[in-house]
């Protein structure tokens, strides 16, 4: 069913938030639905320069579309639904946080003329966290954690407090670091970039909210601040003429066009040896973590002591197809598999026996003790061995990574909730 713009119910300086006359055409939940309209418009220095630039809307919108398509795959909460127009989204209705979350890499800008003596291209290794209230006649003042903390601010019923602004803050560096490995992939260097968050009136459930566009970043291909493809170039202009308004549009262009590409299909696969049909219990656990993560997965039943040349047989079909690949091998009493198979590839080879009550003890050893010169390791727990390959797996694998720092960023937020919980 066709999603219905009703009235406009907010106004920005490069957008519009309206209602959906008819939210029953979406998902039923705890939650209520809004379109945001993005404007033909480009502005600088809180609105200080304004000017139309036609088609900003499109692409802006289609890159916001590909970066929250991105971070939604990865397991970030966020307010995003679906692409409704050209020009529009239909995201979660939410009060906003009226706090700027800034994020940078490399020391550039404002941040330079505001910490004297910092040479412009210091590296921040994490990443540094600033925050700004959004007060356009102020001039977005920054603010401490603790003047935040301070204001106690009421969004849509849910009063900002510690754990709150903990939860944003992990959330602001996690996603910059995703999105960071997501462009280094095309060759491109994510400098800094800000951020907004809403908080779900519903269900008090905070979500990054608003827009991710190339408004809201420096971008610099090849790490070269010269070719730089963001609004900074529109913010140095000493004059906006129409040429200039021209090759700022194909700087937009480009990035909503290298936006699309940043979402990328699986790159490698994990391919789990069983040394009997009776481990498929313990192997369907390990998989079932995998997929979560979208890594295809592929059986083989065969024994290293009793089939030996098909073990290797099958194991050199999997090395002339090139596919990245990480090996586990599940095998119990007295496992030879993974030692066999890691004696005879330079694929990764994992151990993940399945650990009997009454033998447990003594069949381990099997599987830690190997041979002088096989660099094979043992996971004792399914989930363990399975995120054991995936980490392997996302060194080339932006999406893989971001999937896995999502993953760890839930974690860390559920427990920031259980602990609020039991104190409460």
């Amino acid at each position: 069913m066709e999603v219905l713009p009703g009235e406009k119910i907010a106004e920005g300086k490069t957008k519009e938030i309206l209602t959906v006359k008819n939210p029953e055409s979406l998902p039923a939940g705890d939650r209520e639905y809004v379109l945001l309209q993005s404007k033909d418009r480009i502005t600088a220095n809180n609105a200080q320069r304004v000017n139309d630039m036609e088609g900003k809307g499109a692409l802006a919108t289609s890159t916001t579309v590909a970066i929250f398509e991105l971070l939604n795959d990865c397991g970030v909460k966020t307010h995003f639904v679906q692409r409704h127009t050209d020009t529009s989204l239909v995201s979660v209705k939410c009060a906003m946080v009226p706090i700027e979350f800034v994020t940078r890499r490399v020391a550039t800008g404002s941040f330079l003329k505001r910490n004297q003596g910092v040479k412009e291209g210091h590296r921040f290794a994490p990443p540094l966290l600033e925050y700004f209230f959004k007060d356009d006649e102020a001039g977005d003042p920054q603010w401490s954690y603790q003047q935040i903390v301070a204001a106690a601010m009421d969004c849509g019923g849910v009063v900002i407090k510690e754990h709150h602004l903990d939860e944003m803050s992990r959330m602001t560096v996690t996603v910059f670091e995703i999105l960071e490995r997501a462009w280094a992939s095309l060759g491109c260097t994510l400098v800094d970039m800000k951020i907004e968050f809403g908080v779900n009136p519903v269900n008090g459930e905070i979500l990054l909210a608003d827009v991710i566009d190339n408004d809201s970043w420096r971008l610099w291909p090849s790490g070269d601040r010269r070719l730089q493809m963001d609004k900074q170039v529109y913010r140095d202009l000493r004059e906006v003429t129409v040429e200039a308004m021209q090759e700022i549009r194909k700087n937009y262009a480009w990035v909503a066009e290298k936006a699309s590409h940043l979402s990328s299909k699986p790159w490698g696969r994990v391919v789990i040896f069983m040394g009997s049909a009776s481990d498929k219990d313990h192997c369907d656990k390990i998989a079932k973590v995998l997929r979560e993560l979208k890594i295809p997965v592929t059986f083989h039943v065969c024994s290293a002591h009793k089939s030996t040349p098909m073990s290797l047989g099958v194991l050199h079909e999997i090395e002339a197809e090139a596919v990245p690949t990480v090996i586990i091998a599940v095998a119990g009493r007295s496992n030879g598999l993974g030692p066999v198979l890691a004696g005879n590839t330079v694929l990764p080879v994992i151990n993940c026996p399945p650990m009997s009550s009454q033998w447990g003890e003594a069949d381990v050893w099997s599987s830690l003790r190997m041979p002088s010169g096989l660099g094979c390791t043992t996971a004792i727990q399914p989930d363990t061995a399975a995120l054991n390959a995936a980490t392997i797996l996302s060194l080339n694998d932006h999406m893989l990574w971001g999937r896995m720092r999502g993953r760890q960023l839930n974690t860390y937020v559920g427990l920031i909730h259980a602990n609020q919980k039991i104190n409460q």
